[in-house]
């Protein structure tokens, strides 16, 4: 008789089967009453060519259980005991968590597997492992540690991102067929193509349709993610999702009594589509304790507005300006530290330059608290450039397998894991924030990670600098708890939530053309919920595309985030400032709905438009934008549903144009805008009303209010 233990909460299910250590289901939640029957028929035939008894798929799925996929783990001392045998050895589970423990009494290793499933139905699991050999014994190296979940075989289709600089986070998805669909990160960050959120689902899954089963994992550094369905399948399931940190040859070597702690995994399930996926994901990152708790201040970075160009005047008349349209924080970027006239030098010598600021940058960070904003500063703590005093005296400090090895915007990599490196930034940093008075910090890291071998211990160290990484995180906010930090990698390439458990904000993408945000945006919003998603208007001109693109359009776009600017709008016309002051005042309204309401989309009505939104948490409110970036072959204006309303409750739905008039490509709007529309949510979602056909490179606001 199966001993079962039932985790269930947020409309989701997780049951093991303790005796022989199995996951017999992870998904929609179940009956208790049906629990008996979910055991008596976990088990399938036994076929040709196979085992004598049917085949299973443990927790911990090894080659010596049977399966014959990636492991869950993998390990050797000196080319012994290569092959894992695991027994359970103790189990400790509450309504929501378990605890699983296994010993390899040969290998000399114990495993501890924890799984909890939170509040809203997310899974989150982590693996330890721990070194019982003698002092004497031969060092346990690890080379993989994965978490591994068995999914149903109604689960066809898999769905994962790419990307590239200012392209990220782009979706690609086809059939799960035989093999693997793996991904491997080996960039010492997520990079620009990260998998990012794995999903696989039933076919056609969307946003608001189709049953689905996710992956991320919680790391800075070196991943694996992925889908493997073997002919054979993984027990009565279909397929195995999961993953775990990429170690490196001789990365983690665990002596007598060590243990190697794994990055967590986020494995969520989604009954209706990928917003329900993202909703469940959104209320946990919520849950952070680095989670912000004031308002999402309007920032103006002033990177696109002057570079390196930095003159004190003409960034007060900047800051000056920022205030005047209702910008609530200001953040000067690159180029306020000596020896940097460009990006060819001096980075990692954090002195300020007397040069371009003779009197410091306090005066700059006063007169900014004065106009009664925050002031924010960038840095890039983990890079170096060979040309700069700093790796000038301590070339040891370069964290890199040769010194002729390349640089990538004429930088390499500072040694975290190296104490003095770590405890001379630390001292830096923590003095400039104290001595300036900043509120908070754009953190940069503006390139990947390869050959990452320390001169320190003269081993692969990718593991050690993102543990680095986040101690030097974690140091700076106990010393500083009001501080913010922004995850900024040349754009979007660490985009995590290991990283926002640190962190207050993430830079989505070095893009600001809206065509392109739009975008960027809405994959982002699959694992974290807008507040926390850099989002800002750019200049008339994009500066990485050269698209044009109208203000109200790049209004619209960076509003749907925690929004700012980043444009000189010392060169605004008074009318684009009147129209930022709009924005701004519109940003302070809407912002306690955008940043705490369920981030919903609707399925495309063809691929040039999209509409996305936020419903209030408690179903009074919502906001949309309906985006047009391109032509369509399409001439007309379907019925387009407007998703998330509460079914049983009536709305008024109406355009919004405070903004400035939307452009369009028709001769008169539906009838029904000029009044607004009443229906049920029911409707709306179901039925749902033809919209304006607007002009290519233009979003239009609609708001729905409960009646």
């Amino acid at each position: 008789m199966s001993e079962l233990v039932h985790l269930t909460s947020g409309g989701v299910s997780v049951v093991i089967d303790t005796t022989g250590a199995r996951l017999l289901h992870w998904g929609a939640a179940l009956d208790p009453v049906d629990l008996e029957a979910l055991a008596a028929s976990s088990t399938g035939a036994v076929t040709f060519s196979s085992f004598d008894a049917p085949r299973a798929f443990p927790l911990l799925a090894v080659e010596a259980d049977g399966w014959s996929g990636a492991p869950a783990l993998a390990w050797h001392r000196a080319g012994l005991h290569s092959a894992p045998l695991l027994r359970p050895t103790g189990w400790e589970a509450s309504a929501t968590s378990l605890r699983a423990e296994f010993a390899d009494a040969e290998a000399e290793a114990t495993v501890m597997l924890d799984l909890a499933l939170d509040v809203d139905g997310v899974l989150t699991a982590q693996l330890s492992v721990t070194s019982t050999a003698a002092d004497d014994a031969q060092p346990l190296d690890l080379l993989a540690t994965r978490i591994l979940l068995p999914i149903p075989a109604h689960a066809t289709e898999v769905l994962d991102h790419t990307g590239r600089w200012t392209g990220e986070r782009h979706p690609q998805r086809g059939a799960l067929r035989h093999g693997a669909h793996l991904r491997q990160v080996r960039r010492g960050r997520g990079g620009h193509d990260a998998p990012y959120l794995t999903a696989v689902g039933t076919d056609g899954f969307g946003f608001r349709r189709g049953e689905l089963w996710t992956a991320h994992v919680a790391w800075s550094g070196d991943v694996e993610v992925g889908v493997e369905r073997l002919p054979e399948g993984a027990g009565v399931h279909g397929a195995v999702l999961g993953g775990g940190e990429l170690l490196l040859p001789g990365e983690i070597r665990l002596g007598a009594g060590e243990t190697y702690v794994s990055p967590r995994v986020h494995l969520t399930y989604g009954e209706s589509g990928l917003d329900s996926v993202a909703a469940r994901l959104h209320r946990m990152v919520r849950s952070f304790s680095a989670h912000p708790t004031t308002p999402r201040p309007l920032v103006l970075n002033t990177w696109e507005a002057v570079y390196f160009d930095h003159d004190p005047t003409r960034l007060l008349t900047l800051a000056e300006a920022a205030a005047s349209v209702g910008v609530e924080r200001f953040v000067l970027d690159d180029g306020w530290f000596r020896g940097r006239p460009d990006d060819r030098s001096g980075l990692g010598d954090w002195y300020i330059d007397d040069v371009k600021w003779p009197e410091g940058l306090r005066p700059l960070a006063d007169h900014v608290h004065g106009l009664g904003m925050q002031f924010g500063l960038w840095f890039e703590p983990e890079m170096v450039n060979p040309v700069s005093d700093l790796a000038t005296q301590h070339p040891e400090w370069v964290l890199e397998a040769s010194p002729d090895s390349p640089t990538w915007r004429h930088q390499k990599v500072l040694d975290l894991a190296n104490p003095a490196a770590a405890a001379h930034l630390l001292e830096r940093i923590d003095g400039l924030v104290s001595e300036i008075g900043v509120d908070f910090i754009k953190w940069d890291h503006n390139r990947d990670l390869h050959a990452a071998v320390s001169p320190h211990t003269g081993r692969a160290s990718v593991h050690a600098q993102t543990a680095a990484f986040y101690a030097l995180l974690d140091a700076l906010r106990e010393r500083h708890p009001t501080l913010e930090i922004e995850s900024c990698a040349s754009g979007g390439a660490r985009v995590d939530l290991g990283v926002l458990r640190r962190t207050q904000r993430v830079w989505a993408s070095d893009s600001n053309d809206p065509v392109e945000r739009q975008r960027i945006q809405r994959w982002t919003g699959t694992l974290i919920p807008p507040e926390l998603v850099g989002s800002h208007v750019g200049p008339p001109i994009a500066e990485t595309t050269h698209r044009a693109a109208s203000l109200p359009f790049r209004m619209t776009t960076a509003l749907f985030g925690h929004a700012g600017i980043e444009w000189d709008i010392t060169r605004a016309d008074e009318g684009e400032r009147e129209a930022l002051r709009r924005w701004a005042a519109l940003y302070r309204e809407l912002r306690p709905l955008l940043h705490s309401g369920v981030t919903v989309r609707s399925d495309e009505v063809d691929d040039q438009t999209l509409l996305h939104g936020v419903v209030a948490a408690d179903g009074s409110r919502a906001v949309y934008a309906w985006v047009r970036l391109g032509t369509s072959v399409d001439g007309f204006t379907p019925r387009t549903r407007i998703p998330g309303l509460p079914a049983a409750q009536r709305y008024r739905l109406r355009m919004r144009e405070d903004l400035g008039r939307v452009a369009r490509h028709q001769v008169a709007d539906p009838a029904w805008t000029d009044a607004g529309v009443e229906a049920s949510g029911a409707f709306f979602e179901t039925v749902g009303v033809p919209l304006p056909l607007l002009a290519p490179g233009a979003a239009l606001l609609i708001e729905a209010v409960r009646v």
